[in-house]
């Protein structure tokens, strides 16, 4: 079983930042991918951006230039530092790992908020 437990949300003006932090806790195995994905009101949760372990990433259109993933192996911790944010930004952001190869896993967080305000 693995537990995640993110932090770093809050509220922000627009143009501002926040640094997200998912630590993965438990029985976690190398070859994963770590990822935060975001739930606007009304909305789909949608990918915003993950990492895998040899630290390839990946990125929504809308946050490529001002929102960086990182990973540190040792201590099965994700960041997203996220800049210049905005608006649409807002959302309740979700921490995830999972792992396609046996033995396969999907975990999440519980989320954290993020509010921005114009």
């Amino acid at each position: 079983q693995v537990q995640l437990v993110e932090s770093g949300g809050g509220l922000v003006q627009a143009g501002g930042s926040l640094i997200l932090s998912c630590v993965a806790s438990g029985s976690t195995l190398t070859r994963n991918v770590m990822g935060w994905y975001r739930q606007a009101p009304g909305k789909q949760r949608e990918l915003v951006a993950s990492i895998t372990s040899g630290s390839v990433t990946n990125y929504a259109e809308s946050v490529k230039g001002r929102f960086t993933i990182s990973r540190d192996n040792a201590k099965n911790t994700v960041y997203l530092q996220m800049n210049s944010l905005k608006p649409e930004d807002a959302a309740v952001y979700y921490c995830n790992v999972h792992r396609d190869l046996f033995p396969s896993y999907d975990y999440w967080g519980q989320g954290t908020q993020v509010t921005v305000s114009s």
